[in-house]
């Protein structure tokens, strides 16, 4: 649950959105998460027992319709809600914050992500230049191949000079050195978004939003490398 629920305030808003009207369970979770513009949204296990909570204390009442239990504020609740005026004004207002920062960090993890997709594509479209290049040049084009081996003529006195280690870089040490590359700039990568994570100390609702954007990015990653 957000910060800004603490404390008893959760019971509040949810005696304000039924101010506005009858509402079964999943209605206040949906309220709840387009108020958090879609950042945050609380768990039936969250909702469900604070309901039960207002009915057993009279502020609320229940009906079925559907198979479903609708909600609706009592006198009691309304009279709360007049008392607790002041509160309600200070919780929208923490609400305002609180978005307005979620809706940054995601802003910033953003960023990253998608400066870091970039570089990647990047990568990938100059591979595949090199690939194409290669496959594709004409005869006598790029590094000349090694000639094929044969016999060798034998000098006139001893044995022939043993032959030394190549020096041409083959296909595989290529590979290696772009995994290689590859390697660090993911390294690199987690260890600069743990940072940022870490230097706002963020809520549990914050770190969620963050791992569902990460998770996005990784959604992404898979698309583009099919």
């Amino acid at each position: 649950m957000t910060a800004v629920f603490s404390h008893g305030r959760l019971r509040l808003y949810l005696l304000k959105l039924l101010d506005d009207g009858p509402k079964h369970g999943y209605e206040l979770i949906r309220l709840l998460e387009e108020r958090f513009l879609g950042l945050y949204a609380p768990s039936a296990g969250t909702i469900y027992p604070r309901l039960q909570r207002l009915e057993a204390d009279g502020l609320v009442t229940h009906t079925a319709a559907g198979g479903r239990k609708v909600y609706e504020i009592t006198e009691a609740g309304r009279a709360e809600l007049r008392q607790r005026a002041g509160e309600l004004t200070t919780l929208e207002s923490d609400i305002a914050a609180s978005v307005q920062d979620l809706s940054a960090l995601a802003g910033e993890i953003q960023n990253e992500v998608r400066g870091s997709v970039r570089d990647l594509k990047r990568e990938l479209r100059e591979a595949a230049r090199q690939t194409r290049r290669t496959r594709w040049a004409p005869p006598g084009f790029g590094p000349t191949p090694a000639p094929a081996p044969g016999p060798s003529p034998s000098p006139p006195f001893g044995p022939p000079p043993a032959a030394g280690p190549s020096s041409a870089p083959g296909p595989s040490s290529a590979s290696a050195s772009t995994l290689a590359e590859f390697d660090k700039r993911l390294a690199a990568f987690a260890v600069e978004v743990g940072a940022l994570v870490r230097a706002r100390r963020l809520s549990d609702s914050q770190l969620r939003t963050a791992i569902r954007l990460l998770d996005g990015a990784l959604d992404g990653l898979r698309r583009l490398l099919r």
